[in-house]
């Protein structure tokens, strides 16, 4: 399995916001926990329902959509 199909999107859960396997965790909250200093065994401990492919894959998600061509006035 390719990490990045670890996330889901459906327009029906979360606001359509990108979740992990189809449950009601989004990318943005394991990120955000990152972002305020936890380790990837605390984000685990505080979310049991992740596995350690699951932080790859959010990681994964956030590269993808950060890369993109910046376009110059000529």
């Amino acid at each position: 399995m390719h990490p990045l199909d670890r996330i889901t999107t459906n327009p029906e859960q979360c606001g359509g916001r990108p979740c992990i396997r189809g449950m009601r965790i989004r990318v943005v909250d394991v990120l955000d926990l990152f972002a305020a200093g936890l380790t990837a065994d605390e984000v685990l401990a505080e979310m049991p329902d992740l596995e350690v492919n699951d932080l790859i894959a959010c990681f994964a998600y956030a590269a993808r959509r950060v890369d993109h061509p910046t376009l110059r006035a000529a």
